[in-house]
């Protein structure tokens, strides 16, 4: 008899039940959406009225996601450590310098934390929503923390209690910090609205400035200047600039830019953002990019004079007022072959960034948001950039990388042999000061290519090249010197009737030939 009044109470349960979600599903449809948003509005004031707890939400993102909160990053390290203790389900990611996990709150776990004797409660939640205005993107994820307690320790969790939670969590962050290589994708391949403009690896080159070959008192004035930037943050304030500086690294290709770059990152602790102008669509893409970048970061555009067609922009305007119409014509012609050449290298060249956008990202209203900023451009050909791209205020300092000296070889002997002296040094310094060879070049010859190759035999190895470029040289020198003569004889300059004058030219060309 009990077991089947229940079993009466239980259908008589489900069909309810079932009746309400059939009606609550056909208000939600049918009835009108600023009626429904009446009706939630007063309904969630009445269970407030009842409801004894707090809850402050950390969202990742807020509004347009402009920027990653950083409420949102001091909250998720605190918790990583002081409640991975106690949560059941845990996230891990390789830590500092690779040597150890860092545990987070898995998704929808629930922990609790003390404070003064007050317990308070927080989740790790997020939700999925579409873009009704943009239904190209997928789902978007957005996360937050949530921290719940009771109303009647509002001051004690608002006041002290974020603040203990807020100083902790960069503390951590900054401990736990491990440096990353962004670089930026094309606007299309984003997988939703609410996802990163960059993706990131961990930095982990070795390069810094006591391996490059460089002079020592040029090295010694580039990290004084790198160190005196990082620790300027009140004179920049005083002085009402952005609190970034540009360096301009130019010379030929193998002088060693890009492993510049790498030791200003290790030397300040900084990350790394290689961003791939081509890949910009657009003046506005160019600036989100720049909103996404954090604080305490190397922004690097390496060679500049090919990423896009920035360079002589106001000269091409200015030129057709000093040519005829043929020869504007033929320029015309030239532009316009450059152009479809660098848009099938550079996989479609859809890009629109301009001269002015650039500019206005590196020293623009926008270039403010966030400090501490190095921006660093690379080129092979200086004299190809813009005067108004370069000028001091946007690069800052000049760095020209040029061929290896004697000194710099010394410092890749020790890299490479770990010597720091041979009898075979004299010879290499006579050699590198007649010749012209790239710090790549002498690394390259430096380097051992079998167990067996001891420093004797890799010094000779270099001696051997140094000599062969020299004698390159030499004979490239008699070519043009004989190019040059034989211009001037077809041309006629400088030749009268006199036929000694002549014979002259002739017997010079024959013994520069042989």
């Amino acid at each position: 008899m009990l077991s089947l009044k229940m079993t009466e109470m239980w259908t008589t349960m489900g069909s309810t039940l079932a009746s309400l979600m059939f009606i609550w599903a056909i208000i939600r449809q049918y009835c009108p959406y600023q009626l429904l948003r009446f009706f939630e509005k007063y309904s969630h004031r009445i269970m407030d009225y009842f409801y004894p707890y707090i809850r402050i939400s950390f969202h990742e993102f807020l509004g347009d996601r402009l920027k990653r909160s950083d409420a949102y990053g001091a909250v998720e390290a605190y918790l990583s450590a002081n409640t991975s203790k106690s949560a059941k389900r845990l996230k891990a990611e390789i830590g500092k310098d690779s040597t150890n996990l860092v545990l987070t709150m898995d998704e929808y776990e629930r922990v609790t934390d003390d404070y003064k004797g007050v317990k308070v409660y927080w989740v790790c939640s997020k939700v999925m929503s579409n873009s009704r205005s943009m239904p190209y993107y997928q789902e978007q994820e957005k996360r937050f923390y949530k921290l719940t307690f009771h109303k009647k320790y509002r001051d004690t969790i608002t006041g002290s209690y974020l603040d203990h939670v807020m100083k902790e969590g960069k503390e951590i962050r900054l401990r736990n910090r491990q440096r990353k290589l962004y670089t930026n994708s094309p606007g299309y391949k984003w997988p939703s609205y609410k996802q990163t403009m960059w993706s990131h690896i961990v930095f982990e080159h070795p390069a810094t400035f006591e391996t490059m070959a460089m002079e020592p008192e040029k090295k010694k004035e580039i990290i004084e200047d790198l160190v005196t930037f990082s620790k300027s943050k009140d004179f920049y304030a005083r002085i009402g600039k952005a609190w970034k500086r540009g360096y301009l690294l130019f010379g030929p290709p193998g002088t060693g830019k890009s492993t510049m770059i790498a030791a200003m990152a290790n030397l300040l602790g900084y990350d790394v953002y290689d961003l791939e102008l081509t890949a910009v669509k657009d003046n506005t893409e160019l600036r989100k990019l720049l909103i996404e970048t954090t604080s305490k970061s190397i922004i690097v555009i390496e060679d500049i004079d090919c990423s896009l067609d920035l360079t002589g922009q106001r000269k091409k305007k200015g030129e057709s007022k000093f040519f005829s119409d043929d020869e504007n014509e033929n320029k015309v012609n030239i532009d316009v072959l450059r152009k479809e050449v660098k848009e099938e290298g550079s996989g479609g060249g859809n890009s629109k960034v301009t001269l002015s956008g650039l500019l206005n990202f590196i020293d623009g209203i926008w270039s403010a948001c966030g400090g501490e900023r190095l921006i660093v451009f690379t080129t092979n050909y200086v004299e190809k950039l813009d005067p108004a791209l370069i000028r001091r205020g946007r690069m800052d300092k000049h760095i020209e990388l040029s061929y290896c000296s004697f000194n710099g070889f010394k410092v890749l002997a020790n890299n490479y042999l770990r010597v720091e002296n041979h009898v075979l040094f004299d010879s290499i310094e006579k050699l590198i000061g007649e010749v012209k060879i790239t710090p790549a070049d002498v690394a390259e010859n430096l380097m051992p290519k079998s167990p067996m190759d001891d420093a004797d035999k890799c010094l000779s190895n270099l001696i051997e090249a140094l000599e062969e470029m020299k004698q390159s040289s030499k004979i490239k020198e008699q070519d043009d010197e004989v190019e040059h003569i034989g211009a001037i004889k077809e041309n006629g300059e400088f030749v009268d009737d006199d036929a000694d004058d002549d014979k002259e030219i002739d017997q010079e060309m024959k013994q520069i030939q042989r």
